[in-house]
């Protein structure tokens, strides 16, 4: 009766909406995200209204006694649309074909909330039930109806929405599935609820009193539903979002031996303004593709092409695919710049515009121009930086510039 049950949920729900509340002002045109916001609003609401305190609160406040009956009736049913219009934005389709079948189902309860309004004027309910109004006026004529009413409407919306999500768990695979199956089992208890609510009416059309059945057992099925089913709505986006994260800090550290490589030769490396350590990850891979993209372009002069072929075909030979057989090529001809510039006297470390401005006229011949063949993006860097650490073909072209260099020094000293 102190309706802590009803009330932790609602506090949930609420924190959740104001979470998605700022994204929600920014993308107010996107169905699915205001079928979401619509969905825990609504939640919010009914446990809110359903508490037994709250009951009693909006009666005395109205006038009306037991004005909360249809009320909490007409959220449950605004609740139960809201869910199978999320469902039908979320899994998508055509765009006309999606907005019709929403539609449908939002004028199909909102005749019902109609219905539930007029019947209750129609009826008579003196006395003040807060926790068994479903079984005390169960037999009384408009109200009986009335009832019912709001139990067919949430069971058409309890079985719509375990054949949907069961359906749709069929055809699709992942975090996804594993969501929508938990939608399902949440929806088992809300069949569990609308079960004992229809047992303990049924038993008072019988002359018998199951009450405790509807006043006991059926909320605490509703509230654990209820939650069960949020987890599964948040469950693929939650995990999807950890995977992109675990994803995007997979790829900085994968290119952490490319950047160690060049970050001498970046001017930001050196002397720019380093981002904090909680910086998103994005920002984060995005600052070392840059460092990395600075250092190369300072080492244009030194590309040697002839070192990148001979790499290649050392990689094909090893029984590299293309793909890794140019990425190892790539590194090999960077790791061989990094230690020419290295020994050129005169190398120093100059920003990517300077470079750019001040590099040889056969740096800007399409091979130097564009010396690296690859067109996928941050994929190419990382399969550069783990050939620089793994491949026995970049390791052997750094030894031979090392070798290579000794023997200069020697001739030069000589």
């Amino acid at each position: 009766m102190d309706g802590s049950s009803y009330y932790i949920p609602a506090v949930a729900m609420t924190a959740a909406l104001m979470v998605k509340a700022p994204a929600l002002s920014r993308s107010w045109r996107d169905p699915l995200l205001r079928s979401v916001c619509t969905l825990m609003a609504l939640a919010g609401l009914v446990f809110f209204f359903a508490a037994p305190p709250t009951i009693g609160e909006v009666n005395d406040v109205i006038g009306i006694t037991n004005v909360s009956a249809p009320l909490v009736y007409c959220l449950l049913s605004a609740f139960s649309a809201a869910c199978l219009v999320l469902i039908v934005n979320w899994r998508g389709g055509p765009p006309e074909s999606t907005r019709r079948v929403s539609r449908r189902w939002i004028i199909g309860y909102s005749v019902v909330i109609v219905a539930l309004v007029v019947l209750f004027v129609l009826g008579d309910a003196p006395v003040e039930r807060l926790v068994d109004f479903d079984t005390y006026y169960a037999n009384e004529p408009f109200v009986r109806e009335m009832i019912v009413l709001y139990l067919v409407a949430l069971t058409v919306s309890g079985v719509g929405m375990s054949v949907m999500c069961g359906r749709w768990a069929l055809q699709v695979q992942g975090w996804l599935r594993a969501g929508l199956l938990i939608i399902v089992a949440g929806y088992l208890f809300n069949i569990a609820y609308l079960t004992t609510k229809f047992t303990a009416v049924i038993a008072r059309w019988n002359g018998a009193n199951l009450d405790y059945l509807s006043s006991d057992a059926a909320p605490v099925l509703a509230s654990t539903g209820v939650q069960i089913s949020a987890i599964g709505f948040c469950f693929p986006l939650a995990c999807q979002r950890v995977g992109d994260t675990w994803s995007t800090w997979s790829t900085y550290r994968r290119l952490g031996p490319l950047w160690h490589e060049l970050k001498p030769l970046s001017p930001h490396a050196a002397h720019g303004v380093r981002m904090a350590w909680w910086s998103p990850a994005e920002l984060q891979v995005t600052q070392r593709e840059s460092d990395i993209h600075d250092g190369m372009l300072s080492l244009y002069p030194y590309f040697d092409t002839a070192v990148r072929a001979s790499a290649y075909d050392a990689a094909l030979a090893a029984g590299s695919d293309p793909a890794q057989a140019q990425a190892e090529a790539d590194a090999a001809m960077v790791t061989a710049a990094v230690r020419a510039r290295a020994a050129d006297p005169d190398g120093r470390v100059i920003d990517s515009a300077e470079a750019a401005a001040n590099a040889p006229a056969s740096a800007h011949s399409p091979a130097a121009a564009s010396p690296f063949r690859s067109t996928e993006g941050p994929r190419d860097l990382v399969r550069m930086s783990i050939a620089l650490r793994q491949s026995p073909v970049v390791a052997a072209a750094r030894g031979q510039y090392a070798t290579r260099s000794e023997s200069d020094f020697h001739e030069r000293t000589n």
